[in-house]
């Protein structure tokens, strides 16, 4: 007779979730914002919505109106609030910070070292630059969150993250050691275990971490030929790598939390001698997390990770509401529209076993 601990595990076929929200997403303006925005709204309840437009989201005044957009474009019967940032710039004032936080729709405000991703032309050239504004968002409580990689020519590209760290993140917090900072996208060990080793004792440091980079490794780059559609920033990283992020999203401390990243661009602006850098998986989101959690064995701890934690950090309350992941087995499509082009999801002809509700 096979003792308990030798007995097969038998597989889920359902996971109910709090309803979780996404604190880290890219949707867009115009047609492109309808097109993508259904498929964060049918599964997401809030999403922290980047500035990175054009031109970018500095001002108050600005925001509003990109939120009011963002409304007007979700489908009817629609449950999805739009969590809004400002555009950190050399000149952002103490005024304009003071602004956002009485707004009470601005939730955080958004650090893109210039020249480091897309649309961060108009981003931070010297973090001296932004003292005032940083000592005001330390004293109101207005979150900073982080593109944590140096844009240093120099610096090879699979380092920058780790750099960062040591050459902004650290003085940055030793300077400000009560402003609230999300790192955000982390990809490597270097900053899984920056993280970890913050979460016992200070409130004042989390981390989003996403589906792609839980899920894949940089041969997913390479595999077959050069694959433009597994290209993003920060770049996915080497195995060890993939494994610390697992490792924290799966821990069950309260520091790390779910951020999609979803980045649409159009295909030809993927398959294109300089491509966008950007991976879109709010068509999948879910179901890519709880495949990586799943393969994890840790699939009791990705309610927190995805649901709880992210509210918690940022002063909102838990959501009521809940969802249902089924197990099937389905294909991801080839392509989704956008506007009037098409739209790739991440791993496009590929499979997996779990699938939204409804």
């Amino acid at each position: 007779m096979r003792s308990a601990r030798t007995l097969p595990i038998e597989p889920m076929n359902a996971l109910t979730l709090t309803r979780p929200d996404d604190w880290h997403l890219h949707l867009r303006d115009g047609d492109a914002l309808r097109a993508v925005l259904p498929w964060t709204a049918r599964q997401f309840a809030r999403a922290i919505v980047m500035p990175n437009l054009k031109p970018p989201v500095t001002t108050v005044e600005a925001a509003a109106a990109y939120r009011d957009r963002i409304v007007a474009a979700l489908p009817a019967g629609a449950t999805f609030t739009p969590l809004m940032t400002l555009y950190l710039t050399d000149d952002t004032s103490p005024d304009e910070i003071r602004r956002a936080k009485d707004s009470g729709f601005i939730h955080g405000v958004k650090l893109y070292p210039a020249g480091a991703t897309t649309n961060s032309a108009a981003g931070v050239t010297n973090l001296r630059n932004c003292w005032p504004a940083l000592e005001t968002m330390q004293a109101i409580g207005l979150p900073l969150l982080v593109h944590g990689e140096v844009t240093d020519g120099t610096v090879d590209l699979f380092d920058r993250e780790r750099v960062f760290i040591d050459e902004q993140l650290i003085p940055l917090r030793a300077a400000f050691p009560n402003l609230r900072i999300v790192f955000e996208h982390i990809t490597t060990r270097e900053a899984a275990d920056y993280v970890t080793d913050c979460c016992g004792h200070e409130r004042t440091l989390a981390a989003t971490i996403t589906a792609h980079h839980l899920l894949y490794n940089r041969n997913a780059i390479f595999h077959g030929g050069l694959r433009p559609h597994w290209y993003c920033l920060p770049v996915l990283k080497r195995e060890p790598h993939r494994l610390a992020l697992v490792a924290a999203a799966t821990s069950g401390r309260p520091c790390f939390f779910l951020g999609t990243d979803s980045a649409p661009h159009a295909r030809h602006a993927k398959e294109s001698a300089c491509c966008g850098a950007g991976a879109f998986t709010a068509f999948h989101a879910m179901e890519l997390y709880a495949t990586a959690f799943e393969r994890a064995g840790r699939l009791d701890r990705l309610e927190g990770f995805a649901s709880f934690f992210g509210a918690d950090f940022y002063g909102l309350p838990r959501n009521t509401d809940r969802i249902t992941l089924g197990r099937t087995h389905w294909t991801i499509p080839a392509s989704v529209a956008f506007g009037s082009g098409e739209l790739v999801p991440l791993d496009a002809g590929g499979s997996l076993d779990w699938l939204l509700s409804g």
